[in-house]
């Protein structure tokens, strides 16, 4: 599943991957991923 909505992507994965300009950022069990990890992720990736 590809989504941008968090909320649902937190409710549906086992396994989430954070992807930015086609580069995989950030890989996350579901039951440990949360919101602020997700877009920590996806920020870090922006600065490098």
């Amino acid at each position: 599943m590809i989504s941008s909505e968090l909320p649902e992507i937190l409710g549906m994965s086992d396994r989430i991957y954070v992807m930015n300009e086609g580069r995989i950022v950030g890989e996350f069990k579901g039951s440990e991923a949360t919101q602020e990890g997700i877009m920590a992720a996806i920020l870090k990736s922006s600065n490098d």
